[in-house]
Formats: structure tokens, sequence, C-alpha cells
């Protein structure tokens, strides 16, 4: 059972070490992936973060994400034996969790083994536990091509256009993540078909 799902307060502090979350008078010390640090709001501003929550005997630490599907991929990686929040805290700052999703799906452990303390061995047995947890379509929420979630504003054909031109362009022969990557620079809208985004995904990786 999670006892802190979310922490949503005014961020007072950022920096390497972490941040700090301000919200009934209490201020709450969260450590975050180097993805999150670029992407929040300014100091002052008010803010949501996803939280996991150690329990040791020598100390108490949060872990935090502005995204469930953040939080998501550093619970599987906990599931991988012999990484804790730490050791997934360290991949995540190293590797954006799209990345390292793409990594798991094409299997690329020298990408994974970038990561501080990970060896090629450790970067192995990711793949291997993860790859029946990932898939492509965890590479393509709709909130990242510019729409709003629900069929109603087109999240599902933008999701399909995306989908179908990824499986097209690893068909060609390009990997997974130079797919997905050139898919994501393609600004797709409610009435492109997938030859469309192809196309355009086609010229960044020409």
């Amino acid at each position: 059972m999670t006892l802190i799902s979310y922490i949503k307060g005014i961020l007072v502090e950022a920096s390497q070490e972490g941040i700090v979350v301000e919200t009934g008078n209490i201020g709450y010390e969260i450590r975050v992936p180097l993805s999150v640090l670029e992407r929040l709001p300014g100091l002052g501003q008010e803010v949501r973060i996803y939280t996991y929550l150690q329990v040791r005997e020598d100390g108490i630490s949060l872990f935090g994400f502005l995204t469930k599907a953040e939080l998501a991929i550093f619970k599987q990686l906990l599931g991988v034996g012999g990484i804790g929040p730490k050791g997934a805290l360290g991949i995540l700052t190293a590797l954006k969790p799209d990345d390292l999703r793409l990594a798991v799906i094409s299997g690329d452990a020298k990408a994974i083994s970038k990561a501080p303390g990970v060896g090629i061995k450790t970067a192995q047995r990711i793949i291997l536990d993860l790859k029946d947890k990932v898939s492509v379509d965890d590479l393509l929420p709709g909130e990242d091509f510019g729409g709003k979630e629900g069929a109603e504003t087109g999240t599902l054909s933008l999701g399909e256009a995306g989908r179908e031109a990824m499986e097209a362009l690893t068909a060609l022969g390009y990997s997974a993540m130079e797919a997905s990557r050139a898919v994501r620079r393609v600004e797709i809208s409610g009435d492109m078909t997938a030859e469309d985004v192809l196309k355009q995904s086609l010229k960044y990786l020409i």
C-alpha cells in the first residue's frame, strides 16, 4: 500500500540533491532524477510530484516524478534484482524514461550501462526483466503529440498514426530508438495519416 501517492504544493528548493515541496506548512525533501529537474516550474510555483516512499532502519526517503508513467518505470526498475531506489534514480538520471524503454525494446545494453554503477551484465538483466513489461505503445502517449487525453480529442488517431509510422520505419531498418525520436519530432495533427507521419519522419532520418 502506498502511503503517499503524490505531494502537491509550492516548490521552494531545487538542486541536484533534490527538491523541497512545501504543503500544509511542511517541507518535503524529495529526490528526483535530472529529467524531472529540467522540467520543473520556477521556485514559488505550484507543482505536483508523484512519489515513492522508501522506509529503512536508518531513515525514510521520498523519490519523486512529474508523471505516473515515470513513477511506473521507476517501480519496474525496483523489480529488477540488485537495483534499489538510488540505483533506479541513477538510471533515470542517465536515461530519460522513454530512452530507457527504447533501450529495453531494442536490447541496447550499452546505452543502459552508461548509468553510474550499471555494468553490461546489470543492463542485460534489466532488459531481460523489463522486455515483457514495456512496448512501443508506451512511447506514444497522446499528450506527447500535443493533444488532450480522450478519444474525443483525437488521442487515439494520433497514437495509431504514430504507431504505424514507427512500425514502418523499423521495417525499413531503423532502430526502435531512431524511429521513435523521428516520429516525436513531427507535429502530428488529427487529419494526418500514417503515411503523412512517415514522410515527415524520414526527413529527420536522412
